[in-house]
């Protein structure tokens, strides 16, 4: 629940963007927390390095898929992650291009701006950016009209051979479920062929977990539902419970090519967001936040399709976990409908309830509850969702 200074209370479908994965003020990173705080709460770690440090990337290493050997560096943002993970790609092949998708968000500093694709209010205004930015079209099954999985990787690699070239790209950096960009899910196999391309032609591949990592999705990384393995990964948000953190993690030899003191930051890995990060973590693992997810999306996923049965406007229900969106369109047809979208956001809002919207044109609704939900919250928040659509008619 989020209560605001006029003391209403609304149910919260939003976690932050997907920051406080296992609930706002969870009692562990509460008491990790003060416990570093008290102790010191900056050294730098390029200067005095510090246990909390490495601790947060052995598990980064164990946990993330593979069973390879792995590095992880520490940042503060999203948006920090994935740039440096582009400039270790660029470092191991000695390639300058970078590969990225139809309605990616990446962040928000210049070479993120440029690897996102929704022009406002993201890009606009903002430019020049950086280049060596190449966009492939996405699988987007709700607007792909059939196409699967392995024809969607054949026409992004086409674009790619084509615009590109497989000998000048460092890097193909995906996020394999689109978080700005409206949910999209890909259809099944396409990440596994894109990653199989990048394999057979010694490009990184690159998965932005940013928004769908530590549980999320009902895995505790989202590749792993298409057994897909990373060559580098990208985590932050629900990292450390709302601590700036963010992380790449990847094989070592790929992680290895930077030369010494090229990567690095004066905040990156700050004792006090590792110290949030690891009690997060134990938290997952120990209060079954994977299984949780999953039972979310069990309780989220057959409400909505119902709610899709009755109403022609919801084009649209997808998602994996507590990840779930729903795209809303004219009656009919797959035009999408922002002003609706809109309209049912603040209205939820008014009736209590946080859900956020996204998606290029602005069209979907996108629920991110903690993980740490009760169930009479999750029904109570659908309850009023459907009372909002039924209003709208």
């Amino acid at each position: 629940m989020v209560v605001d200074v006029d003391g209403n209370s609304l149910i919260d479908f939003g976690s932050g963007i997907a920051v406080t994965t296992v609930g706002n003020s969870n009692p562990r990173v509460v008491a990790a927390v003060a416990e570093q705080v008290a102790a010191f709460t900056h050294t730098c770690f390029m200067v005095t390095p510090y246990d909390g440090y490495l601790r947060v990337a052995e598990r980064l290493n164990a946990i993330t898929p593979g069973d390879h050997e792995k590095r992880t560096v520490l940042f503060n943002s999203g948006a920090e992650a994935v740039e440096n993970a582009v400039k270790i790609a660029r470092a191991h092949t000695g390639r300058q291009a970078v590969v990225v998708f139809d309605h990616a968000y990446h962040g928000r500093t210049n070479l993120t701006m440029a690897m996102t694709a929704k022009n406002m209010p993201y890009k606009h205004g903002f430019g020049p950016f950086a280049g060596e930015v190449y966009r492939a079209p996405l699988s987007y099954p709700f607007r792909d009209g059939g196409l699967d999985g392995a024809a969607a990787a054949a026409r992004a690699i086409d674009t790619i051979d084509k615009q590109v070239g497989a000998t000048n790209t460092a890097a193909v950096v995906i996020e394999p479920i689109q978080g700005e960009g409206g949910f999209v899910v890909p259809a099944p196999g396409f990440l596994a062929a894109m990653a199989a391309w990048c394999r057979d032609h010694g490009v990184v591949f690159v998965a932005d977990e940013v928004q769908t990592g530590v549980a999320r999705t009902g895995a505790l990384f989202a590749c792993e539902h298409e057994e897909v393995m990373p060559d580098l990964i990208v985590t932050a948000k629900g990292l450390a419970g709302g601590m700036p953190l963010s992380a790449v993690t990847g094989r070592a030899e790929v992680m290895d090519a930077p030369h010494t003191g090229g990567l690095g930051g004066t905040y990156g890995g700050n004792p006090v967001a590792c110290a949030a990060a690891l009690a997060v973590l134990d938290a997952v693992e120990e209060d079954g936040l994977v299984e949780r997810a999953r039972a979310i999306e069990a309780t989220m996923v057959p409400r909505l399709r119902a709610l899709q049965q009755g109403d022609a406007r919801v084009g649209d229900v997808r998602g994996r976990g507590a990840m779930i969106a729903v795209e809303l369109v004219r009656p009919g047809t797959t035009e999408p409908d922002a002003a609706l979208t809109a309209q049912v956001a603040a209205a939820a809002h008014a009736e209590g309830l946080i859900v956020l919207t996204c998606g290029t044109w602005g069209n979907v609704l996108r629920f991110l509850p903690p993980l740490s939900i009760p169930d009479h919250l999750l029904d109570e928040g659908l309850d009023i969702l459907e009372r909002i659509f039924r209003a709208t008619r």
